[in-house]
């Protein structure tokens, strides 16, 4: 069978095929897929990627694929490991950190101010991928930014970093790696002036640079030989996906429950009424990953915070189902359990990602302020990853993120319609969008079941 473009999803634990054809025309089609154990550790990635290859062509029956193009998206190795380093933590720190987490970094660790010798070492330690230096808005402080580059360049690490930070200490930057024999990205400032955020320059360039490293991590050496197309992180081709829907359908936020994390996408611009009250500015797109909040590697953080007492008072046996959760749940009662815990993860990190009202007091009296992602507008509610696509009662634990909270909160009205990835191959077309994005929205489309 002929098929124009393959996606393969490598992840750490999973790598997944998905097959569509017929691109470039009005009826682009999903056509399949597959999937296999994830060959990282293996040191060869491409025995994955042929193993889900081989399963793709069990699902359609056909004994030969040939396709066109391969792209990708990479969640193995570690992911796109970050270090985060600016000036002030809710200004230049918090406008590169929403930058690294809208590309689909996974920060390691952020730090305001100077670097000392003790946070050289964790940065050596945690040995990223990819080290964000910002710091000063333009023509401003200069100082830190440059300390900050010298001590990480001091350490000998060769690992690529970008500046985004106060335009005027640009030439001096490229002359200190230059010297040093670093990899070096300029780019606009995440924060060039008070209250506003520039992250889409540095999203941008994240994207560009965890594509020309990833190949150079152990155990994804050998990609190139199979992927002709662009490679991006999958968390950052989910959010890629999102943002393009967004502007044919309209202001959404997409949940996306997994074993290990939570990851929660909104694209909005918020209501003007918020806006005027927002003591800091807020990302268009903005994404938040929530560690703790995974429902098979990190369920006993979500049973924490439920309680047993309650879990008990729900399912008779919450012990044995805990001890005996599967990455897929079997019988009717295990993904019951699992949607309990969905339920609890889905609003969990909507209670973190998005922001609320807040009253201040002072000579003239009581005034109401808003911090935070504020999702009053929005329209869609979306659900991706494993649980949110396949699980029976996905549709009604989306429903409570609708109209969920007491009243300061920021979240999304009752009437915010439900949707599913229905085909969970959101990721795959955020990285199909990179070359065809016309494509990327019918199949969106039609994963979700939209009707114009």
């Amino acid at each position: 069978m002929k098929i124009d473009v393959l996606v393969a999803e490598i992840g750490s634990t999973t790598t997944v095929i998905n097959a569509f054809t017929d691109i470039g025309t009005p009826r682009p089609r999903f056509v399949g897929q597959g999937q296999a154990p994830t060959s990282v550790l293996e040191g060869d990635v491409t025995v994955g990627l042929k193993g889900a290859i081989d399963d793709l062509k069990k699902g359609i029956k056909t004994d030969e694929i040939e396709y066109g193009e391969m792209l990708a998206t990479s969640s193995a190795a570690g992911g796109l490991r970050m270090t985060v380093h600016g000036l002030v933590y809710d200004m230049t720190v918090r406008a590169a950190k929403e930058a690294a987490l809208g590309a689909g970094g996974i920060i390691k660790m952020v730090t305001a101010g100077k670097l000392r010798r003790m946070d050289l070492k964790k940065i050596i330690d945690i040995n990223p991928n990819i080290i964000l230096i910002a710091g000063g808005v333009d023509y401003g402080e200069r100082e830190t930014a440059l300390h900050n580059l010298e001590l990480i360049v001091s350490s000998k690490l060769n690992i690529p970093i970008i500046y985004a930070g106060n335009i005027e200490n640009d030439e001096e930057i490229a002359l200190i790696c230059e010297e040093a024999g670093i990899k070096l990205y300029i780019v606009e400032n995440v924060y060039p002036r008070i209250d506003f955020l520039n992250i889409e320059p540095t999203r941008r360039i994240i994207q560009e640079v965890f594509e020309e490293h990833i190949i150079h991590a152990s155990g994804m050496t050998t990609v190139r030989e199979m992927v002709n197309g662009p490679i991006i992180p999958t968390p950052g081709a989910v959010m890629e996906a999102a943002r393009l829907l967004k502007e044919s359908i309209g202001d959404l936020v997409v949940f996306d429950v997994g074993g290990a994390t939570t990851d929660v996408h909104s694209v909005t611009e918020g209501s003007e009424e918020v806006n005027k009250m927002l003591i800091s500015p807020e990302p268009y797109a903005k994404r938040t990953v929530e560690g703790d909040l995974g429902v098979y590697i990190n369920l006993k953080h979500i049973v924490e915070k439920i309680g047993m007492k309650e879990l008990k008072d729900e399912f008779k046996n919450a012990e044995e189902l805990i001890n005996k959760t599967h990455p897929i749940p079997e019988t009717e009662e295990e993904k019951a359990f699992v949607e309990r815990l969905t339920k609890e993860a889905v609003l969990t990190s909507l209670e973190r990602h998005a922001g609320r009202f807040r009253y201040i007091y002072g000579p003239s009296g009581k005034k109401t302020i808003a911090e935070g992602k504020d999702l009053s507008s929005i329209k869609y509610i979306i659900g991706t990853g494993g649980a949110l696509t396949r699980l029976p009662n996905r549709f009604e634990i989306l429903k409570n993120a609708a109209g969920y909270g007491k009243g300061l909160e920021l979240y999304p009205k009752k009437e915010a319609k439900i949707l599913i990835d229905n085909n969970y191959i959101f990721a795959s077309l955020g990285v199909l969008s990179k070359k065809y994005p016309e494509d990327a929205v019918i199949l969106m489309k039609e994963s979700i079941g939209y009707k114009e």
